[in-house]
């Protein structure tokens, strides 16, 4: 009796739910235990979660609060892994957008609101996508390994971003903490419903929209597909790689830069180092757990914003690491990875010629 393992040809939906569904399972499962060995129930732990993410209007404000930018930057990171290109910088993006956005509130202030927002938007999306280009020249023109590439540019962009708050963006009267002077009115994205939740709620929404349509119904979205199936089929078909690689990694990193702006202009008033929570990284967990679907993403972010919020619960309530939150993110999305391959491939016992 042995084990053959055979490709899916059509894997079904009901395969990807279950799989996906299985994987958070195990996901918590061992959670639990770890947390279990932390001398922490992991019932109360889990239930506090919940609590504290949907207990009230304002636990759910702030689950959607932390939900906005893991929403957007994940629809950043799908674009690239629909066409099998691992931008893996959406956090640095995201910081360089935020970066740009503090310098026109900073040398170009203007009263009105509508210009002063569309700014900021406009020089977010320019220099996230430049920053983001950058990785994709690279590897258009020599094939230089993206994931490298990418995951160094944002380590020069934390840097970079904290050259300016602790040096000559820093605010005076700041007692000493690494931020900047506080944005202009006009330079403020307006909140709604008496919460936190800002204007970025629209763009996220209405992102999510024409990300599924240049997806799953434009030519473009067509094109990615294919080169993400079999790069050289496209070239054969006459479809430009590397123009596409630069392009989809520009427009990448243009939404992951105007999510950076959002969070500085809508949440934070400011630029400050570490504004982010690494809200890029986690952004790929939802990216996968949503199988590279926009709209199913939205409720993902939704989900993994209230994991964020009960992390927080944790550490306060019950004195637990903070990092106990991102090691349930990184469960996840181990079992997620490890049970992509059962969605790939079907596993049978093999007993004397049958199966």
């Amino acid at each position: 009796m042995r084990l053959r393992v055979e490709k899916r040809l059509d894997p079904s939906a009901w395969i990807n739910a279950a799989v996906s569904v299985l994987s958070v399972l195990l996901a918590f499962g061992v959670g639990g235990v770890l947390l279990h060995v932390q001398g922490v129930s992991p019932i109360e732990a889990y239930k506090m979660i919940f609590d504290s993410a949907f207990g009230s209007a304002y636990d759910l404000s702030e689950t959607v609060v932390k939900a906005l930018p893991l929403a957007m930057v994940s629809l950043a990171a799908m674009l690239c892994f629909t066409m099998l290109i691992w931008n893996i910088g959406g956090e640095g993006q995201a910081l360089i957008g935020a970066l740009a956005a503090a310098a026109v509130v900073r040398y170009f202030p203007m009263e009105n609101s509508l210009a002063m927002l569309a700014s900021m938007a406009a020089a977010a999306a320019v220099a996230g996508g430049t920053w983001a280009g950058i990785a994709g020249f690279l590897k258009g023109r020599w094939n230089v390994n993206e994931i490298i590439s990418t995951l160094m540019l944002n380590y020069i962009a934390i840097k970079l971003l904290e050259y300016f708050v602790y040096g000559p963006w820093r605010d005076p009267s700041s007692l000493g903490f690494p931020m900047t002077a506080p944005f202009i009115d006009s330079a403020r994205l307006p909140t709604l419903w008496g919460t936190r939740i800002h204007l970025g709620l629209y763009a996220v929404l209405a992102l999510t929209a024409v990300m599924w349509v240049l997806l799953r119904r434009s030519r473009w979205g067509y094109e990615i597909r294919v080169m993400g199936n079999n790069a050289r089929a496209a070239h054969y078909a006459g479809m430009n790689y590397e123009r596409s690689v630069i392009l989809v990694m520009f427009v990448s990193g243009a939404i992951a830069g105007c999510a950076g702006m959002c969070e500085v202009s809508g949440l934070q008033g400011r630029l400050q180092a570490g504004f982010t929570a690494q809200y890029g990284y986690t952004a790929i967990i939802v990216a996968w757990l949503s199988r590279l679907n926009p709209l199913l993403s939205l409720l993902v972010a939704f989900l993994m914003g209230a994991l964020l919020v009960g992390g927080d619960a944790l550490q306060i309530m019950m004195g637990l690491p903070v990092a106990t939150a991102t090691i349930l993110q990184g469960l996840i999305l181990f079992f997620v990875l490890g049970g992509q391959f059962f969605y790939n491939y079907r596993i049978s016992w093999i007993d004397g010629g049958k199966s």
